[in-house]
């Protein structure tokens, strides 16, 4: 019982941790870090992380989920700044960070420093979201953290592959190890994309043959990311990877629009709830971690030849400082670079001030990746002696997510609050096209239906008058979108104030409803059918 236990009290704490971090005005990861050390200090059992299956239980569903949900088009317009920050920041990451820890402490071998600074450099952008939300980040600045943190996670950790294989063989090649790489990384890819594809057509051809189980096709939704992840694991190379690229397939596969409106419904609801359980729990996990890895410090701080513990804290610091100002100088070269080459191309590139830079460079947060990462550190060498400096490196690394949220706290929102930038582009010129191309097609369809359902009826002009008022609808549909911008601003105010209206009287609806039911005047089955019509209403409408 005492599994059972413990898991029912991390969702506990994650539905908690909601509230409290409103209460208290601190930020949401922060906050369930504090109730994971709560319950390690408490009578609950606490959880034995064991790293590979804390990848194959939470990284597959929220890589697949952000890579089915981020922005396509956003994504490529920025592709050169995010390749740049994925790959070209890890690189420089290790090596000079890398360096760095093995001058400070030269009781770590070097590529030992090397695997720690690898998996060091993959950021969270689920705490940075959760962080900023009293000063929301910019949505292109947001999908540029999106795209960056997708691909980090795969290059950081496959960087702390190669060190830890050079610690325990005392070699390293370099064309070895690139040959790896592309195997690990476009074999990942591969396979993500095909396990997505595969699936996708033979559910599909099924659903056209027997028909679509809403039930069974969320389900399956739910096992691809899994899939994707153990079958590149089985053939070495990267899940995390095969993740993404089945989400970012998925994202393909669906704009045949053949699934039914309600499973898209009620599969967005079932994946919202993965998606805020599982964020929720790695946190609180994290926070569990912390008293066990704080216990060794006065250990730990023996291989460094110091035996003051407030060592540990100089040494976390100086990395967290390192890892700051190498972000802050890469993203102001490349965001430098990228205006460069506008200008070359006969653009005008905008103004970037120094606020975005040091945005973009707070916006660095380490989270539960780089302890779970950092924990897959052998535990002993090929000849049976111990791993290397392997309680140091997993305190260095958790003092740095620490550190790393607790400067984002403070100083994101400082630094993002009225924050001007560069317009977004407006995609609403072709919302109105793409609306009223469909309206036109609609009332083509409801001409067709009108003509097939009343011919030869004795009642064929109640079909008429249906189908006439629902066209109605879809004209002024099209003539509301395809007018003059000063007319269109009107229409959308009263637009506006039209879903305000219908919003008010769905909730009097609903209100009547429930009271009915109270009453008894209402069967509680039929109850939650007219409900769930308000809801989705209501639901549109306040969109």
């Amino acid at each position: 019982m005492d599994p059972v236990v413990t898991i029912l009290v991390l969702l506990l704490a994650v539905i908690i941790s909601g509230s409290l971090a409103r209460f208290s005005r601190l930020p949401l990861p922060l906050v369930q870090i504090a109730l994971g050390a709560l319950i390690a200090a408490s009578v609950v059992p606490t959880v034995e992380l064991k790293p590979d299956l804390f990848f194959l239980l939470f990284l597959p569903p929220l890589l697949f989920l952000d890579g089915w949900r981020i922005p396509k088009e956003d994504l490529l317009r920025d592709k050169a700044i995010v390749l740049e920050l994925a790959l070209g920041l890890v690189v420089l990451t290790v090596v000079g960070v890398g360096w760095l820890i093995h001058l400070m402490i030269p009781a770590m071998p070097l590529p030992v420093a090397f695997a720690l600074a690898a998996v060091i450099s993959p950021t969270d952008p689920i705490a940075v979201s959760a962080i900023a939300a009293r000063a929301p980040i910019p949505k292109r600045m947001m999908h540029i953290l999106e795209g960056e943190s997708l691909l980090n996670d795969a290059s950081g950790l496959v960087c702390m592959r190669f060190a830890v294989a050079a610690m325990l063989t005392g070699a390293f090649s370099l064309q070895e190890a690139f040959v790896t790489f592309l195997w690990v990384a476009l074999g990942g890819l591969a396979i993500g994309v095909c396990v997505t594809w595969s699936i996708t057509r033979a559910k599909q051809w099924l659903t056209r043959r027997l028909g679509e189980d809403t039930s069974a096709q969320i389900l399956v939704s739910l096992l691809i990311p899994f899939g994707a992840y153990l079958l590149a694991e089985h053939f070495h190379c990267s899940g995390i990877l095969a993740a993404v690229a089945a989400g970012v397939t998925m994202s393909f596969t669906e704009q045949s629009g053949e699934s039914l409106a309600v499973t898209r419904v009620r599969r967005a609801a079932v994946w919202d709830t993965v998606q805020f359980t599982a964020n929720g729990i790695i946190f609180v996990l994290l926070g569990e971690q912390m008293p066990g890895i704080l216990q060794k410090a006065a250990q730990t701080v023996q291989l460094t030849g110091h035996h003051e513990t407030w060592w540990l804290a100089v040494y976390v610091l100086a990395i967290s400082v390192a890892l700051g100002a190498m972000r802050f100088a890469w993203v102001w070269t490349s965001l430098r670079w990228t205006l460069f080459r506008a200008h070359r191309r006969g653009e005008r590139p905008p103004k970037i001030g120094w606020r975005l830079v040091l945005g973009m460079s707070f916006a660095g947060v380490r989270g539960a990746i780089t302890l779970a990462g950092v924990l897959t550190l052998p535990l002993t060498l090929a000849d049976g002696t111990a791993f290397p400096a392997r309680d140091l490196a997993i305190f260095l690394a958790a003092g740095v997510i620490v550190v790393s949220l607790l400067v984002a706290s403070v100083g994101l929102p400082r630094v993002l609050r009225n924050l001007e930038l560069p317009p977004e582009p407006s995609h609403q010129a072709e919302i109105d096209q793409a609306r009223a191309v469909a309206a036109q097609a609609a009332i083509q369809a409801i001409e067709t239906a009108q003509h097939a359902l009343g011919e030869g009826r004795d009642d064929a002009d109640l079909y008429t008058d249906a189908s006439a008022r629902i066209m109605e609808l879809y004209r002024r549909r099209i003539d509301g979108r395809l007018q003059t911008p000063e007319a269109a601003a009107i229409d959308r105010k009263v637009e506006q104030i039209e879903r305000q209206l219908r919003v008010a009287g769905l909730v009097a609806e609903r209100d009547v409803i429930f009271r009915m039911v109270r009453e008894r005047a209402l069967d509680g089955e039929a109850a939650r059918k007219i409900v769930r019509e308000i809801d989705l209403l209501e639901a549109r409408y306040r969109v």
